[in-house]
């Protein structure tokens, strides 16, 4: 373990130098690894591991769009693909990576596989902080982990194929064996982390949907929008007010805070942007601190978790979501996207 300071601040994190690949083969050298689910997280997790060397097998329904992306990427009917029963079965570590609504539906079935001395791995705190609602409630006699790249499983396989790795928060919710802690960390090398950082189920949930309907996501697409709107109200063309508020950020501005950090930015722009900048920083941090508390009171009352399930669980969810998803698509903002990424693609 490697204690960084972090702004002033001493923080203990495990990086690939302190626990190598060859020391997490090791910890994991008897165990059979089964992922259970190929959709977000199921196939970078698995591949990266499967490159790594370990022992892993993938659970998934048969003859569902996710089994035929998994004989795709090579994964063996019969070998290292089963049928998510069999593959629970047949594993001493389960890496339950459904879908929040997908590990409710599937967790009675689940469960039955989880004998003493198994690990249960999640990589996401919402089925065991939220248990109340969600039901998910294992047994006293296994291991229980968490292993949260933070990003999409495409960015961690991405990642993972160029040498570099995607960070990982990990916890320990049960441990049973007393070995919990040295898997977790294990099979956060073994996915490919870049480091791994040290939490709880209930902060990585809290923290994970605050973000998600906060400045990842939420936030982002909500001020995209109203920069979009007001430039356009006072007669910008769209390309215009699309290149001004998505294409400079997204191709120009946030690759330099991603390499340099944010000063490095302010220091090689223009006086005008630096000074503009400057200026209004403080004012939407403040028009927002109120926002984003709500937000994280929201998360953290469990209001949050009970509309996705609420809505997860309806019958005509994925339409409805099609209908939302098709007001964004189709609305003039992202219409204009659309042509920019064309026009983009042909410089």
């Amino acid at each position: 373990m490697a204690t960084i300071n972090f702004g002033g601040i001493d923080e203990t994190v495990i990086t690939r130098e302190e626990f190598p690949l060859s020391k997490a083969l090791e910890t994991l050298r008897n165990e059979t690894i089964a992922v259970i689910g190929y959709g977000v997280q199921g196939p970078g997790q698995s591949l990266n591991l499967r490159d790594n060397g370990f022992n892993v097998i993938v659970g998934q329904r048969k003859g569902s769009k996710s089994w035929y992306k998994a004989l795709q990427d090579g994964w063996r009917e019969g070998k290292d693909l089963f049928d998510i029963e069999e593959a629970c079965n047949k594993a001493g570590i389960i890496q339950f990576l459904l879908s929040d609504a997908g590990q409710i539906e599937l967790w009675p079935k689940v469960k039955k596989y989880l004998t003493t001395g198994k690990t249960l791995y999640f990589s996401h705190g919402f089925g065991i902080t939220f248990h109340e609602q969600t039901g998910i409630v294992p047994p006293a006699d296994i291991d229980v982990i968490l292993v949260a790249p933070k990003g999409s499983g495409t960015s961690l396989r991405r990642l993972f194929l160029k040498g570099e790795g995607l960070n990982s928060s990990f916890a320990v919710y049960q441990d049973f064996t007393g070995n919990a802690k040295g898997k977790a960390i294990a099979l956060g090398i073994g996915i490919g982390s870049g480091y791994l950082f040290e939490t709880d189920f209930k902060k990585e949930v809290y923290s994970d949907l605050t973000g998600e309907r906060g400045i990842l996501m939420g936030a982002l697409a909500g001020l995209f929008e109203a920069q979009y709107n007001v430039l356009r109200g006072k007669g910008h063309s769209p390309s215009e007010a699309f290149n001004e508020t998505v294409e400079e950020l997204t191709q120009s501005l946030m690759p330099l805070v991603a390499e340099n950090g944010m000063d490095w930015m302010y220091a090689n722009t223009s006086v005008t942007a630096q000074r503009g900048a400057l200026d209004w920083k403080e004012k939407f941090r403040d028009l927002n601190t109120p926002l984003f508390e709500e937000l994280y009171d929201s998360v953290a009352s469990g209001k949050e978790a009970a509309r996705v399930i609420a809505e997860g669980s309806k019958p005509d969810y994925r339409e409805n979501l099609e209908k939302e998803l098709h007001q964004i698509r189709e609305s003039e903002l992202w219409q204009t996207g659309a042509q920019v990424r064309k026009l983009r693609s042909k410089a």
